[in-house]
């Protein structure tokens, strides 16, 4: 076989995954006994995983979630309420398809955050285009776009991916714009796509970080109906661990001083 050249017209047609394969495959003595089939098939199948990765590399990074929190990372063992059953059949994402909305509500230092990025990653896995935001930042840009032109760009491109992320909603109240913004935008998003919002307000104290009755009413109609909800409930994380931590020191510590 002409190894080289076949090398260089597969870079040279894209196909870097095939090429990476042939070299590996040339350099080892247990692939001769293979087949041409066989041959083809571990090229196809290497390239086919190549091109999978890049995809997901590069929806990643236009989603820009807060955590790289891959869905097998969860960690069962925190004591916060999680639902496992329900949280392992959001990570299989036929919520998205069915434009369901996922509410996340908890105190602070409970995880939210790392939750709502691991079903973000788990719905970049099976080709969903993602983006996160936190409210914060939402409603500045979407102020910020208001007066530079920007406004209908950055509303299609909220309204087009097929998950939305908001999280930390309901730190601060909403101001007039922003009760627009909002109801615009879900409008927009409602029975067509998958959203995620977190919060340490339960839901039934949206109204009042709304402001607005009649904008609150329609808000929660298109986010709270049909929605999975995620409770969290318990201490935050970072205090637990920190306590556990100071606990195993002064364990440590006292086992040394009966050593000495």
């Amino acid at each position: 076989m002409l190894a080289h050249p076949t090398i260089e017209q597969l870079h040279a047609m894209g196909l870097k995954g095939m090429a990476k394969a042939l070299v590996d495959l040339s350099d080892n003595d247990d692939a001769r006994a293979l087949s041409h089939a066989e041959w083809l098939g571990l090229l196809l199948e290497r390239e086919a995983t190549l091109r999978h990765d890049r995809r997901l590399a590069a929806r990643l990074r236009f989603a820009k979630l807060r955590f790289q929190a891959a869905p097998e990372d969860v960690d069962w063992q925190i004591p916060r309420g999680l639902d496992r059953p329900l949280f392992t059949a959001l990570m299989k994402c036929k919520w998205i398809d069915a434009a369901e909305p996922v509410l996340i509500t908890g105190k602070t230092g409970l995880g939210k955050s790392w939750l709502a990025c691991a079903l973000g990653f788990a719905a970049c896995r099976s080709n969903h285009t993602v983006l996160y935001y936190r409210a914060e930042k939402l409603f500045a840009d979407l102020a910020l776009a208001r007066v530079d032109g920007r406004y209908p760009r950055l509303i299609r491109l909220l309204c087009s991916v097929k998950l939305l992320i908001i999280d930390d909603f309901g730190l601060a109240p909403l101001d007039a714009q922003g009760r627009k913004d909002l109801l615009e935008l879900v409008e927009e998003r409602y029975g067509r796509t998958g959203l995620v919002v977190t919060s340490q307000l339960a839901v039934d104290k949206w109204h009042v970080m709304v402001g607005d009755p009649t904008y609150a009413d329609a808000i929660l109609d298109r986010i709270a109906h049909n929605s999975h909800r995620v409770t969290l409930e318990g201490d935050s994380i970072r205090k637990t661990k920190g306590r556990q931590s100071k606990a195993a020191n002064t364990g440590a510590a006292a086992a040394g001083a009966r050593d000495s």
